[in-house]
């Protein structure tokens, strides 16, 4: 769902600080903001404009101008005459959505695998046709690409998208009727194409993929499952082809594995199995 703005709009909203710069203080402002993003509920995900005019009491220009602030900035997103919530704010919540204990857990164990390999370690989450990056260390290398949390790539490229396409059922719907972006002459652009690679994914019980998002890059994952043994994200590792192929693949794949169960027993997954 791609945000929309007129070039009328990117002229007169610079973003959520032009209301202040009207008159409004930036408390105000920002309980404005709040006031419409009120509008937006679990029953009623995807109100029009002047839904969100009437629900809020706002006079209609206000309203109105901070709305297409807040499509420019991330926080909504716009599909025909209805908006919702915005990706942007989505991934900005993301950490608090999935528990911080989770981010604690696991952020040891990914700080241990950058350690052990020398490379960015990463975990993700699912949201739809997309993952995020919700927790990362970091390479020392000083040639590197940058893995920050909040990044979000989709779920077809790279080693982690496969973990959620072969142990999330709901992946593989979510991807169903999407255009498979090509990003490389790597990227899988079939589901057919993709069912091969996950299934190669379930029976090594890891992913790698090279240069399926950006030509330089590749990445290896695995699965991390929670308490109840449901897919909890997927652990891996990213870096650049120049340094890693995919004759280390072999290598350095049970080792992201190994990290994985580490972080799976963290979040209760292993003892649960055991008793």
């Amino acid at each position: 769902m791609a945000r929309q703005q007129t070039a009328d709009t990117r002229g007169k909203d610079k973003g959520l600080a032009t209301e202040s710069n009207a008159g409004s203080s930036p408390i105000l402002v920002l309980h404005k903001v709040t006031q419409i993003l009120d509008c937006f509920s679990i029953e009623s995900p995807e109100p029009t404009l002047q839904e969100i005019i009437r629900k809020t009491g706002l006079p209609s220009s206000t309203c109105q101008r901070l709305v297409q602030s807040m499509l420019h900035e991330g926080f909504l997103d716009r599909d025909g005459d209805r908006y919702r919530i915005g990706i942007g704010l989505v991934r900005w919540a993301t950490p608090g959505t999935l528990g911080l204990d989770v981010v604690r857990l696991v952020k040891p164990i990914l700080q241990k695998l950058r350690d052990e390999t020398g490379e960015s370690a990463s975990f993700y989450i699912r949201d739809g046709v997309y993952r995020t990056i919700v927790a990362v260390a970091e390479t020392r290398h000083v040639v590197m690409r940058p893995f920050m949390v909040g990044q979000v790539m989709p779920i077809h490229a790279g080693a982690a998208g496969k973990i959620f396409l072969a142990y999330d059922p709901d992946a593989r719907n979510a991807i169903a009727g999407s255009v498979l972006a090509k990003f490389t002459p790597a990227t899988p652009d079939s589901l057919e194409k993709l069912d091969l690679q996950v299934a190669q994914t379930r029976k090594l019980g890891f992913a790698a993929a090279f240069g399926e998002r950006h030509s330089d890059v590749g990445s290896i994952s695995a699965p991390v499952f929670d308490h109840a043994g449901q897919l909890a994200g997927a652990l891996g590792l990213g870096f650049p082809t120049q340094r890693i192929g995919p004759a280390d693949a072999e290598r350095l794949g049970p080792v992201v594995a190994q990290a994985a169960r580490a972080a799976s027993e963290s979040l209760g997954f292993i003892t649960r199995q055991a008793q």
